[in-house]
């Protein structure tokens, strides 16, 4: 099949990229690519002749099977599709009507990448994911340059410079890779999202999660946060007006699909911000949630705070973000080429690729029928009626003296085998009880380096009893010093495994 990439008119980015080219002809399939699609991203047009892509005129890109782009085709472009094409672009559905018509009377068939569906199995296809985290760092990067100032803190001879206050607006992808960011930087970070769950992404971050003291009642089930109402939205607007005026730099990521964005920060809290605070509205293309915000522009308020309505933050980053959006091509054009025979099929019956699908056969096809996987917490289950407590009466009392005297007699026998080593092994099963049972088996394995030092004490304290005259004594001591050996070793192995992981492949 000829997939054609043509030259965007609107943005730096490209859809394809060299190594994105070779991943595509190993499924079967011939790249065509507009002579300079990709220089302003930083790729060459002999970088993709060398992947084995073939340069063609930007007409070229246009006659193929299957066109990759990044934003919407414009009239022009539409004109150069011929009936039977196939698009993959990100196309918008929800607020571009007129343009999904269009597509169906052209007989074209369509998916548009920015609809891909919240579930597990599509986040390798999710452009929306990949362009939020390149925004919300770019977000702290755009509101440092505005602000003037230092992010981090620091103690000179000249005095003690105190960190930015950030206050992050949302923890989905953008607002975490805007935390991260600003964490990094050295600046105090303040994050609240309506969705409860997501405090402790935020506390993991090292920032410090703002909540309110009352239930928000915003969960959807399609992994996104809802809007608030009621007295929530209430509470949640007197939060906004104490932390954006104690607040240096302002950023908000809240988006709801399908709808404008809400307003979270209004005129009044805008009008109280200190003189020289910046706020970044990463929602500006929706709307804005900061009143003030006009989107693709920097407006300077009365009062001298600056906001940033930039929509084209991944763009600034055009290298990193092409190589991110045409991984997600790759990733889709993978699951379109189930044979890796070069032969693109549509599986209606799949939830990911009918949720993309918005027009096709003439007809339009979006929105999707809803797909039956929630996203939103399984609710808990119904329980039966608490049994009984068991009667604290003779009966266990009985038992408990029974056991009481069997450990007793256990501790004699013990003592007239092992002899002075008594109270040494107790300790020693006391502290591998303790050492074990107090840490979560999701970290047994990254915390098998640090177990190496209590297996080395274990080692020694074995090789010191290895040579007792007691056959019972030495024989432990052997068994002790074996697997506290299997354990060290162990560890060693499993650490190198793990660096390895982090490593840059040659």
């Amino acid at each position: 099949m000829l997939i054609g990439v043509p030259a965007e008119s609107r943005t730096p980015l490209v859809a394809a990229t060299p190594a994105s080219v070779t991943a595509l002809r190993r499924l079967g399939h011939d790249v065509l690519i507009a002579a300079g699609a990709g220089e302003r991203a930083g790729f060459t047009d002999a970088d993709y002749a060398e992947a084995g892509a073939r340069v063609v005129d930007d007409g070229g890109a246009w006659r193929t099977d299957l066109v990759l782009k990044v934003d919407p085709p414009n009239a022009a472009e539409l004109g150069r599709l011929a009936p039977g094409t196939r698009l993959a672009a990100q196309l918008a559905p929800g607020r571009s009507p007129a343009l999904l018509e269009e597509l169906a009377a052209r007989d074209l068939t369509a998916l548009a990448l920015d609809a891909v569906p919240r579930i597990s199995r599509a986040q390798s296809l999710d452009v929306l994911s990949s362009m939020a985290n390149l925004a919300g760092y770019r977000a702290v990067v755009e509101a440092a340059s505005a602000y003037g100032g230092m992010l981090g803190g620091q103690v000179t001879a000249a005095g003690k410079v105190p960190p930015a206050r950030v206050f992050v607006v949302g923890a989905g992808v953008a607002g975490l890779a805007a935390i991260g960011t600003a964490q990094s930087l050295g600046a105090q970070v303040r994050a609240f999202d309506v969705r409860p769950e997501v405090a402790e992404q935020v506390a993991s971050m090292g920032a410090t999660n703002v909540s309110l003291d009352i239930a928000t009642g915003s969960d959807r089930s399609d992994g996104y946060a809802g809007e608030l109402t009621g007295a929530a939205e209430a509470a949640a607007a007197e939060m906004y007006a104490r932390e954006a005026a104690a607040a240096d730099i302002v950023i908000t990521t809240a988006l709801i699909p399908g709808r404008p964005a809400p307003r979270l920060i209004d005129a009044e809290t805008v009008a109280r911000m200190r003189p020289g605070s910046v706020v970044v509205d990463l929602a500006a293309a929706n709307g804005g949630n900061v009143a003030g915000t006009v989107a693709g522009e920097q407006v300077i308020t009365d009062n001298g705070v600056t906001i940033l309505g930039w929509t084209d933050l991944p763009a600034r980053l055009p290298r990193q973000a092409s190589t991110l959006y045409a991984t997600n091509l790759v990733n889709l054009i993978k699951l379109l080429t189930p044979d890796r025979d070069g032969r693109l099929v549509v599986d209606e019956t799949d939830d990911v690729q009918r949720g993309m699908l918005v027009a096709d056969k003439g007809a339009v096809t979006w929105p999707p029928p809803p797909i039956a996987v929630s996203a939103a917490p399984a609710p808990a289950p119904v329980t039966a009626e608490p049994a009984a407590p068991r009667p604290r009466g003779p009966s266990r009392a009985i038992t408990l003296g029974l056991v009481a005297i069997l450990g007793i007699v256990a501790a004699i026998q013990l003592e007239w085998v092992l002899g002075d080593n008594l109270v040494i092994f107790a300790l020693a099963v006391l502290l591998g009880y303790y050492v074990i049972s107090r840490v979560t088996h999701a970290l047994h394995t990254p915390l098998m380096s640090i177990t190496n030092a209590v297996s080395g004490m274990i080692l020694v304290g074995a090789m010191l009893e290895v040579g007792d005259s007691d056959p019972l004594v030495a024989g432990l001591s052997m068994v002790g010093i074996f697997l506290a050996s299997i354990n060290v070793f162990g560890g060693f192995f499993v650490t190198r495994r793990m660096l390895a992981m982090f490593r840059r492949s040659e």
